[in-house]
């Protein structure tokens, strides 16, 4: 089940606590699942939480001790983490687009984050929703969408049966008067008509989620849950503050503890109606954490937004106990787009329906049917720079910058750079990036000038192992008036 090659985060003082996380599992875990056949059971439910601008080492099973998520970790405990997980994205809207169509969004234009003015997912994409619709589950989308505002692009047109949450990339977590208006593309709705809400919206989240789950418990369900938290605004109700008094920092505890409580929820649920046990759960975040909202992607250099590890590896677990032995890490590279495939292997399509995909399914590496990476390759690519991986090696390529090359397993802080010292392999994955790209589409639509200079003088600083200047609008103003 589990990878054989050591892990890259050998001396990575996360691996470290992960494991001492997961011990107590590993220990208690029952005989192999391996020779188990999901057709043997009822279809499972499938569960994809994916939360929002997530540090890498801000949850308890990836070796935070300064963040409480107990719910969240046992799910971790009894599934199995992935240590070298990739989303295809370093921002939201295309990292999301990767995801629910299990391909590279540069097929589809859906390469940089959209605006209020772009049209939406390409509309002869077919979705992780109307892919499991047509293997016979009612589905559901809950929270952020950021895929697309008019009619044709929601998520009731998109494969999902059922939608609370809202259209655009992000919104306050409590009700407001300027957002919560009826057409505002902040507002709650629920499937197409307009709803308000009281209270919290990450746990009014979670509650709509325990609510589809006991309006469909009968029948194979999916739910992509997807919550803003922990995007800022770095909002939290008074009673999560106060439990945070004192913490340095006090609103994304609160805010990852309110998450916390919301996916306990959800898995209550499951475990009343004796569902837990064959349902599929994916845990990710969408990117790294953002240097605006008190994360920590430590080990790892960078932040959401840029190519180095911080801004793409995420906190990712699988939990299926009626298939795979939980309590266990599994290294090999990953990508989030590979939930596709996963979904619908773990629904009973056929492998050979699966070709148009990037992602695979990871089951037969979890079942130790396959022993090599889930994939030899990976690339990214925004607008000015782009990044491959091949192995133990990554390549960063920025406009007007030049190429960093890192070997992640002896480097995962991303400091040496090896393109001098190993020239062959420095030209071997140029080519290979090359190769990627000659059939991706150019980006449909970019970033604004002012986003764009933020982020090149951004890889910039990283390329030069030095501080970042600018993260923002207002810091770059200032840095120019001081020139």
């Amino acid at each position: 089940m589990v990878n054989k090659k050591k892990s890259m985060f050998g001396s990575g003082k996360a691996l470290l606590l992960v494991s001492a996380v997961l011990l107590s599992g590993i220990l208690g875990c029952q005989s192999s699942k391996s020779n188990k056949n999901p057709g043997e059971s009822p279809k499972p439910n499938v569960v994809v939480l994916l939360v929002d601008d997530a540090g890498y080492a801000d949850f308890g099973f990836a070796g935070s001790e300064d963040m409480e998520t107990p719910n969240i970790d046992k799910l971790a405990r009894d599934g199995v983490v992935f240590t070298d997980a990739h989303v295809s994205a370093t921002v939201c809207g295309p990292s999301r687009a990767g995801l629910i169509t299990g391909r590279y969004q540069q097929r589809f234009g859906f390469e940089c984050n959209p605006s209020n003015s772009f049209a939406g997912l390409d509309l002869q994409e077919e979705t992780i929703g109307d892919a499991m619709k047509k293997a016979g589950y009612v589905t559901a989308a809950f929270g952020k969408w950021h895929l697309g505002h008019d009619p044709e692009y929601r998520p009731n047109a998109r494969g999902f049966d059922y939608f609370w949450g809202f259209l655009s990339g992000g919104r306050h977590y409590f009700p407001n008067d300027q957002q919560d208006q009826p057409g505002h593309s902040h507002s709650i709705r629920e499937n197409d008509d307009f709803t308000e809400f009281e209270g919290y919206l990450t746990d009014r989240l979670g509650e709509k989620a325990v609510e589809f789950i006991d309006r469909n418990k009968e029948k194979p369900f999916f739910i992509y849950w997807a919550p803003n938290a922990v995007h800022t605004p770095m909002e939290a109700t008074e009673e999560d503050i106060s439990r945070y008094e004192g913490h340095p920092r006090q609103e994304l505890a609160a805010m990852t503890w309110a998450l916390d409580r919301a996916v306990g929820n959800i898995k209550d649920k499951l475990e009343k109606e004796n569902l837990l046990d064959n349902t599929l759960i994916f845990f990710l975040s969408d990117n790294g954490g953002a240097h605006n909202n008190q994360s920590s992607n430590a080990p790892l250099k960078g932040f959401k937004g840029n190519k180095y590890e911080g801004g793409m590896r995420v906190p990712f677990f699988m939990h299926w106990p009626a298939i795979i032995d939980g309590g266990k890490t599994f290294d090999g590279l990953t990508s989030a787009f590979d939930i596709f495939a996963t979904s619908l292997d773990a629904a009973g399509v056929p492998e050979e329906a699966l070709t148009n995909l990037d992602g695979v399914s990871l089951l037969p590496y979890l079942e130790e049917k396959k022993d090599e990476d889930p994939h030899e390759k990976l690339f990214w690519r925004k607008d000015q720079a782009a990044a491959a991986r091949v192995g133990d090696y990554k390549l960063i390529r920025v406009e007007r910058l030049g190429y960093r090359l890192y070997n992640l397993r002896e480097n995962l802080g991303e400091t040496d750079n090896l393109t001098d010292q190993n020239e062959q392999t420095f030209k071997a994955l140029k080519k290979q990036l090359s190769k990627w790209e000659k059939d991706k589409m150019e980006p449909l639509w970019t970033e604004s000038q002012t986003w764009d200079t933020i982020t090149w003088m951004i890889h910039q600083d990283l390329f030069l192992n030095r501080e970042v200047r600018v993260k923002n609008p207002r810091q770059l103003q200032e840095y120019r008036n001081q020139k």
